[in-house]
């Protein structure tokens, strides 16, 4: 028996029957098993400013527009919602999943210049889109230093 310079470890140990775990199951289902931490539905939001306005999109495909919320307090926008399973789906015996279901929140801080009240939502093939303007009295400006004379 060869000895390992690192010597024993549980936890490699532990990663080694991981892998060997997920391989098996890549060949018995073809394709991976998700994580249980990543089994929540968390949807993927992008946000940019783009031609004065500011642009929120948040992926939200099988899930109906009406069982999302939208709140805007102070700089702090909240996206709320769940997705549902049908009721034809529960008795399945399904081989293969990957799809999750319950409720998410998602909170995004709003750039300065932004205001809540103006935020507009529209909903098209599966992506949530929030757009409001960006006032142009909020641009940078460079603060000069007063430096006070020595007494």
């Amino acid at each position: 028996m060869a000895s390992d310079p690192k010597g024993w470890s549980p936890f490699r140990e532990l990663d080694r029957f991981k892998r060997d775990f997920d391989e098996l199951f890549d060949r018995f289902l073809g394709g991976r098993v998700r994580p249980a931490d990543q089994a929540a539905v968390i949807p993927a939001v992008e946000s940019c400013a783009d031609e004065g306005k500011f642009v929120v999109r948040i992926d939200l495909p099988g899930i109906d527009p009406k069982d999302v919320e939208i709140t805007a307090t102070g700089d702090q926008l909240t996206i709320r919602g769940r997705r549902t399973r049908n009721e034809e789906e529960k008795g399945r015996n399904f081989t293969h999943r990957e799809v999750s279901y319950g409720s998410f929140e998602r909170t995004l801080k709003l750039p300065e210049g932004v205001k809540p009240e103006e935020l507009k939502a529209s909903y098209r093939n599966g992506v949530l889109e929030l757009t409001a303007p960006i006032s142009g009295d909020s641009k940078t400006r460079k603060v000069p230093i007063e430096v006070e004379a020595k007494s």
